[in-house]
C-alpha cells in the first residue's frame, strides 16, 4: 500500500440509541464524540439511527403484505381478466 493516501483505520464504537445496544468494532471513520467503554478505555463514537438491534427485520417484528388480499380486491374492483 502506498504511504500517505489510506484514511486512518482504528477503534470505534457505533451505539444505536433507539435499542440501547453499542458495539465496538474497527472503521475509518473519525467522529468528535467519545465514550468510555467497558474496558475503561475512551474510544471515539459513532451514533446511528438504526442497527439489528432496532431494526424490524432483525428483531423478527416485521410485518407481513397481505399480497393475496390485494390481488382479490383489485378483481372485486375492476373483474377478472378473461382467458383468451
Amino acid at each position: 500500500m502506498k504511504p500517505g493516501i489510506h484514511p486512518a483505520y482504528g477503534p470505534v464504537v457505533f451505539r444505536d440509541k433507539a435499542a440501547g445496544y453499542a458495539f465496538l468494532t474497527r472503521s475509518t471513520l473519525t467522529p468528535e464524540h467519545t465514550v468510555e467503554w467497558e474496558d475503561g478505555r475512551t474510544y471515539p463514537v459513532v451514533d446511528v439511527e438504526i442497527s439489528s438491534a432496532s431494526h424490524p427485520f432483525y428483531t423478527g417484528t416485521a410485518r407481513v403484505l397481505d399480497t393475496a388480499g390485494r390481488v382479490e380486491r383489485f378483481e372485486r374492483r375492476y373483474g377478472r381478466r378473461e382467458e383468451r
